[in-house]
Parts: structure tokens; sequence; C-alpha cells
């Protein structure tokens, strides 16, 4: 399990903080856990000492008692294993963090294309714990978990009704509308036709004049539309 750990003084940042995991990780289906403190109090050393798995930290640099660059050399101390990410409102401060070598993730202005900029530092915070993001979804009584990374394309088939997803092993069926599938992907999954998502990550090739995309296994598919096509390009 994920523990989100966020640390701000004002209330606007704390709700913003936990709306964007929140979202975030309802498309990724992993458990987690928002542990939410508005300064740096005895419950909050509780929580760097505790053996809480998978800690990524969200911290602010300036609270009522305590300063982030000082509660942050102590989860050094306690807990070296833990992401720490930096959200503040004092982008002067950048560099004396830089100094400290906390071996932090990321640096994230408040004022500054926050939401974006969150969302990409959990992106790189769930591969450092090699975690992977999944589609998830129960067939005939089969639960079946498969990794986005593996997925080379969704489409829909209209006859059977069902969502086909293609991997590298297998093709998948599944009852389950592409709209429904859609809400379990991320950013690396581009619509190139109404009933079709390829993972862009996986492409080596696109013809354009024959509208072929080609995967990285040797797989390919003609599901390309002009009206997507673009998006490839």
């Amino acid at each position: 399990m994920l523990n989100f750990i966020i640390c701000d003084d004002v209330k606007q940042y704390r709700d913003m903080i936990e709306n964007i995991i929140s979202s975030y990780m309802m498309k990724n289906k992993l458990e987690y856990k928002t542990h939410i403190y508005s300064d740096y109090n005895d419950d909050f050393i509780k929580i760097i000492e505790s053996k809480l798995p998978f800690k990524i930290y969200i911290l602010d640099i300036e609270t009522p008692t305590r300063s982030g660059i000082d509660i942050a050399r102590v989860i050094r101390k306690k807990d070296p294993d833990s992401i720490l990410i930096f959200l503040t409102g004092h982008q002067e401060l950048s560099q004396i963090v830089i100094k400290n070598d906390f071996l932090f993730l990321s640096f994230i202005n408040k004022f500054d294309d926050c939401e974006r900029r969150l969302r990409k530092s959990l992106d790189h915070a769930l591969k450092l714990f090699k975690i992977k993001k999944i589609v998830r979804f129960k067939e005939n009584g089969i639960l079946y978990t498969i990794p986005l990374d593996n997925i080379l394309y969704i489409t829909r088939d209209s006859v059977d009704r069902k969502c086909i997803i293609v991997t590298d092993y297998n093709t998948f069926k599944t009852g389950k509308s592409l709209f429904e599938i859609e809400d379990m992907l991320d950013n690396n999954f581009v619509k190139t036709h109404r009933a079709c998502y390829i993972n862009k990550t996986r492409i080596i090739s696109y013809d354009k004049n024959q509208r072929i995309v080609e995967f990285d296994n040797g797989d390919s598919t003609d599901l390309i539309s002009t009206r997507f096509d673009k998006e490839l390009i």
C-alpha cells in the first residue's frame, strides 16, 4: 500500500493535494492511504518513525513551528528509502534544498503549473518504487490484472460487444465498456480510432500513408482514423 504523507499549513493546499492524489490513484487502481497534517508536530514525527511501506512525503517549506527543510533532515536520518516532494510558494528556497542533498524527487512551485508537475512526480515515484500501473477487471469469475506497460492496444468488438485488450503475451476480452477501460488508462494511451486506444510508449513506427502502427514486439494495427492520426504524428 502506498502512503502519501502531506503537510501544509494552508487548508486550501492540503485539499488541493489530496484531490490530485485521489484522482490520480483512482485511475491507477492501487491501494493507498493519505496522512494529512497542518504542521510538523509530534504526530508527524511518529509517522516518520513508523514502519509504513512506500512513503511519499509532500512537504511544505514553511509551517508555524518548523521548517520543511529541517523535517527533511529528520526523515532522511530515519527513513532513507522514502520519496520526498517539496511543494511550496517559496521558489527562492530551491537552492537551499538542493545544497542539502536530500535526494528529493522534485521541488514544485505552488504557483507554476502545480497540478501537472505533481502528477508527473507521482508517476516518477511509482517507477522508483517499481509499482506498475494496471488494468483490473473480473470476467467469468476470474480476476485479471494487466500492467499497462504490457498492453499494446485496446479496441472494441462491435459484434461480441466486448473490449479486446491486446498484450505481448495474450489477448483478453472483457464485458467492460471502452469508456470504463479508458478510465483506468494513463497519459501514455492515445485515442487513434473511435474504438481504439494505443500505448504510444510501445510504438516504433507509424506509416501515415498506410495508416499502420508497428509496435516494438513486431505486432501492428491499422485502427487509425484521420480524425485521430494527429495524436500519433
